[in-house]
């Protein structure tokens, strides 16, 4: 029997993990799996696409080839792993097998570790390699480690009583436009942790005497809709992002993605949500990590599935992270969450939203408040500016004086203190942090995209048309007070807030299009 070659597999490498225990060897019998990226046939830039294209089309013209795909089944089956799905479109190869067939085909060992909280899993440190029949063709092998990817980005107020404010009473004060509530359209939502209790939503949108909006639940990777039961756990987070999305479009469906927090489990969820029928005009994303805790080849394969929304009309919408320039690293630098980084995703950052509804703003500045977090942003370390931001004055990296993609693009309130009042695991809370304006922004634009017809993908190209260094941007209110750290807020894009907060009929009439 002859020997298989191997090629190193470029972007793979993962730190060891500290601060954990390590248990000994994964059992080589126990079953792993892990998900297969596959190169495009052709590159993609979203931003030459004069239109959105059908998931038939850009499998056709920017998928896996064919026999590459085929190449790269025949070659894992032929190893001893089974290939349980394979698609096209969004180019993954979903693989299982025993730990010990996995570790040889991937070149890697396997240690059973266990963290914070007691909590076991695999892990890996160290590069992969692929069989070198397919090394050409593979971008990413995700899973094998099932560290935590990413976390995510709500803060509860603790001091709540009578502060707050409805997600609606916000969509007013940034004027979203009227005559228009997301009906026929849908919303993704990713989560990667927690759930919802359905009489919860009943109770909430009946105390807010709006109609409730649909929600499904879809599980990836073995995950599903699985509450806690406790208002601090993920189940905040999921109850934030269905509760801002339904009070602010409630004609809009919702289908909730559960998936393993995982870097693989992220990819997946995403992906699926992507490419689902029918096609959402909005995935809303409130988890994230800094981006020198992914891989390379997690953060090009994400980055790669956010293209691919981009391409069929779909806008990614991404929280900017709670933790400020510094995004929560300890090691004196700056940085940026990812995925928000992503110059494929719209990345949401923070303010402190002061005023009385339905139509009066006292006060707008930079969400930053002494221990209890502040908006992510900055520049990126792994991405460089791209196109739409060239003229918009990002600045270099604060501390390595490296130029790369500014985040956030856009902001909206995120303040604990002034933030959402939702209802989860039958307690009510006030809820902030930038995790509440990624669904705000997809809630806006699926309420646009019912009004002209069509959803937006790289929005970017039209929300920073023109955009001059210290210039406002139309559609958006300039927010020009506060800083995140390292960075402060000035006139035009800066990278506490980006361009700003919404003028939601302003940019209806910015983002065009006849009325459907």
């Amino acid at each position: 029997m002859n020997r298989v070659q191997h090629v190193s597999l470029s972007g793979s490498l993962r730190s060891e993990l500290s601060g954990v225990e390590v248990l000994g060897p994964v059992d080589p019998d126990a079953t792993i799996t892990a998900t297969v990226v596959l190169r495009r046939r052709a590159e993609l830039s979203v931003a030459d696409l004069a239109a959105p294209l059908s998931p038939g089309d850009l499998a056709e013209r920017f998928g896996a080839a064919p026999e590459e795909l085929e190449q790269v089944r025949t070659v894992l089956t032929d190893a001893g792993l089974t290939v349980t799905e394979a698609h096209a479109g969004s180019r993954r190869v979903a693989v299982r097998g025993p730990a010990r067939v996995m570790a040889a085909v991937f070149g890697t060992e396997l240690n059973r570790v266990r963290g914070a909280g007691s909590a076991e899993f695999a892990a890996r440190s160290g590069g992969l390699h692929v069989p070198a029949e397919i090394g050409d063709f593979v971008v990413a092998v995700l899973g094998l480690d099932e560290r935590p990817q990413a976390r995510a980005q709500f803060r509860v107020h603790t001091e709540a009583a009578g502060q707050g404010y409805r997600p609606d009473e916000v969509g007013s004060l940034y004027g979203f436009p009227a005559g228009t509530d997301g009906r026929g359209k849908t919303v993704a939502v990713i989560e990667l942790g927690g759930g919802y209790r359905p009489q919860d939503l009943k109770n909430y949108f009946a105390e807010l005497k709006i109609p409730e909006p649909k929600v499904t639940a879809a599980g990836v990777d073995g995950a599903h809709n699985a509450p806690a039961g406790d208002p601090n756990s993920a189940d905040g987070e999921v109850a934030l992002d269905i509760e801002v999305i339904g009070a602010l479009a409630p004609g809009a469906a919702q289908i909730v993605y559960f998936a393993p927090n995982t870097d693989q489990g992220f990819l997946d969820a995403v992906s699926t949500a992507v490419h689902a029928s029918p096609t959402p005009v909005a995935v809303s994303i409130s988890w994230g990590q800094s981006e020198d805790q992914w891989t390379a080849q997690a953060r090009t394969a994400m980055d790669q599935a956010f293209a691919d929304a981009a391409a069929l009309g779909v806008t990614v919408c991404t929280a900017s992270g709670d933790n400020g320039s510094a995004d929560g690293q300890k090691d004196g630098a700056q940085h940026v969450d990812f995925p928000a980084s992503s110059p494929h995703a719209l990345a949401c950052g923070g303010t402190r939203l002061e005023g009385t509804p339905p139509a009066t703003i006292t006060a707008e500045k930079v969400w930053n408040t002494s221990g209890g977090g502040s908006t992510g942003g900055g520049v990126s370390d792994a991405f460089p500016v791209p196109d739409f931001q060239k003229t918009a004055g990002v600045p270099v990296r604060a501390g390595a004086g490296k130029p790369g993609r500014g985040v956030p693009d856009v902001a909206g309130d995120a303040d604990p203190a002034t933030g959402y009042r939702i209802l989860v695991d039958g307690q009510h809370a006030v809820v902030g942090g930038t995790s509440a304006v990624a669904p705000l922004w997809a809630a806006l634009l699926s309420r646009i995209a019912q009004h002209t017809g069509h959803g937006f993908g790289l929005v970017h190209n039209k929300l920073y048309a023109a955009a001059a260094a210290g210039k406002a941007q139309p559609g958006f209110r300039d927010i020009t007070q506060g800083n995140n750290g390292a960075y402060s807020a000035a006139a035009g894009w800066d990278a506490c807030t980006g361009l700003g907060a919404p003028d939601g009929a302003a940019l209806q009439r910015i983002l065009g299009g006849a009325k459907a």
